[in-house]
């Protein structure tokens, strides 16, 4: 059998004995997914509750309660998959169970925090109270749109090949990262007063929607575990990259979604362009 024969047939073969072996539930991982899902409806009731308390104060103390729960959310979810992977107990029910999770906690929750959010800051502003909830209900549809994507590009009826297009990079900005950089926003408006800037939530929610769905590859960090290694230029830059954030604190979350929502489509025109200019120049290069 040649090596193409052999990767043919074990890209068709099921991944998983059968179904007792796919739903199989592992302790560790699973239970950190259902702290993310946990954060997530926390991050509702928070969102729920301010849209009903009365006192500036108290509402002020509720979002952000809610934006740290997603943030706790983010952080469950980033350590889900990697304890699965680092234990070899990755199961289908775990993958279709932190789907479910994500969309909770960071479809819903971050589309309920922007309309209650919106909706005394914009009372100047009628068109916006009037589609605050369309737009909202567009980013909660990207984002099941995108964690559906995922988990047909991931999945283990797939050819080997085409499975793999899917692991390295992520297609379309993360589902976690999205609803990170509203939190972080949110946080960064009440501790420095500035509510009333949310007006600018809906527009931003829209571009962030759209990066979801697109085709524009995305850093998985997928190989970075215990083994990984690095140089020591690099691990200045980490370090002072963590004395920054402690440093500046809340503007910190928002500083880092930012700079890995910008970083998917900076490296992608890159890459275009690196693309073109090869093209450009293979005919100078036959010619010689």
């Amino acid at each position: 059998m040649t090596e193409e024969t052999k990767e043919k047939s074990e890209g068709n073969r099921h991944h998983y004995a059968d179904s007792g072996e796919a739903s199989r539930i592992y302790l560790l991982p699973n239970s950190l997914t259902a702290g993310n899902l946990f954060f997530g409806f926390l991050a509702i009731l928070r969102c729920i509750q301010a849209n009903y308390a009365t006192d500036p104060e108290i509402v002020t103390g509720y979002f952000t309660q809610a934006v740290w729960f997603i943030l706790f959310s983010v952080i469950c979810d980033a350590l889900d998959g990697r304890v699965a992977r680092l234990g070899g107990r990755e199961s289908l029910f775990g993958k279709e169970f932190d789907s479910i999770a994500d969309v909770v906690s960071f479809g819903v929750a971050p589309s309920l925090m922007m309309i209650f959010l919106i909706l005394q800051p914009t009372e100047k502003y009628p068109f916006f109270l009037q589609i605050g909830w369309l737009i909202a209900f567009v980013y909660l549809l990207c984002a099941g749109v995108r964690l559906a994507r995922f988990n047909v590009l991931t999945h283990p009826m797939l050819p080997l090949a085409e499975r793999l297009k899917g692991t390295k990079d992520f297609l379309g900005l993360p589902v976690p990262a999205a609803a990170g950089m509203i939190a972080s926003l949110v946080l960064v408006l009440n501790s420095l007063d500035l509510r009333g800037l949310a007006i600018l939530l809906p527009p931003l929610m829209l571009a962030i929607a759209g990066l979801m769905v697109s085709n524009i590859p995305y850093p998985s960090f997928k190989d970075i575990d215990w083994q990984t290694s690095t140089r020591f230029r690099t691990f200045i830059y980490l370090v002072f990259g963590l004395a920054v954030v402690f440093t500046i604190k809340e503007l910190a979350f928002a500083l880092v979604f930012i700079s890995y929502i910008a970083y998917g489509p900076i490296r992608h025109l890159y890459r275009l362009y690196r693309a073109k200019k090869r093209l450009e120049a293979q005919p100078e290069n036959g010619s010689v």
